[in-house]
């Protein structure tokens, strides 16, 4: 089963557990302060997706065996809500269409049920291409990377996946499956079926991620779906806005 990390719910545990799956290069870890902050009246479990952080390393990255991971994590809970950024967010998705008994209201972070063609193998070179020898301290590694990699939010995510524990430091990333598996993880299984389920699509203002014309793809597959968005923020919207992120997603699931 996928590596969890659970954070208990602070007062009287009367709603269900929310399980939180992040995007490509993410980890459970990115997302401490976002499930300790919804983590007041149920459980919030967030996980590392296959070759990822914590869990397995497999040879596939498809839709339909991330959706499976996920499964085996809600049925391990019973009925759950759940959450999902980008690449989990299309996880999440599927589950829902195929296996939407195991959930009870489904959040989907900034992405859609469509293609994408932002190819993200260019941050598996520069993650790849990081002189690992010699470094001690993530202020090494962003000083290394820099030279290839600009945004300097960009490095301090990447950067969260860098074990410096080791020696030398390695990657919680399975990277060859990850570059091989791209076109997967951009792309959109075309699945059919439809989740009746309260779904809630958040998305940042100031992302692309989502378009307006994405609306009718959606409302084909999850009809109850709803849509929010988070003004200033981009596609790592929880991380820009955590405390409306957290708020919106707070009051969608507790209604």
């Amino acid at each position: 089963m996928l590596n969890t990390i659970l954070h208990p719910a602070r007062q009287d545990k009367d709603l269900p557990p929310l399980v939180i799956a992040h995007g490509l290069f993410g980890s459970g870890r990115n997302w401490g302060a976002i499930a300790r902050s919804l983590a007041t009246r149920r459980d919030v479990v967030a996980v590392d997706m296959r070759n990822h952080g914590s869990s397995f390393r497999a040879d596939s990255q498809s839709y339909a065996d991330m959706a499976g991971d996920l499964a085996e994590v809600l049925a391990s809970l019973g009925q759950a809500d759940l959450l999902g950024h980008s690449m989990g967010g299309k996880a999440a998705m599927q589950l829902a269409l195929t296996q939407g008994h195991l959930l009870r209201r489904l959040v989907v972070a900034d992405i859609a049920p469509v293609a994408y063609t932002h190819d993200q193998t260019r941050h598996i070179a520069a993650m790849r291409g990081l002189d690992l020898d010699g470094i001690s301290t993530r202020a090494q590694a962003d000083d290394r990377l820099a030279q290839q990699v600009e945004d300097p939010s960009l490095r301090a995510f990447f950067l969260q996946s860098l074990d410096l524990k080791a020696t030398p430091p390695v990657w919680r990333l399975n990277l060859d499956v990850l570059e091989a598996a791209m076109p997967q993880i951009i792309g959109w299984p075309d699945t059919q079926g439809c989740f009746d389920g309260p779904t809630l699509f958040l998305t940042g203002s100031q992302s692309a991620y989502v378009k307006v014309e994405d609306r009718t793809a959606i409302r084909a597959l999850f009809p109850h779906a709803r849509f929010a968005k988070l003004m200033g923020a981009g596609h790592w919207l929880h991380a820009e806005k955590p405390k409306a992120f957290a708020e919106t997603v707070a009051l969608f699931l507790d209604a």
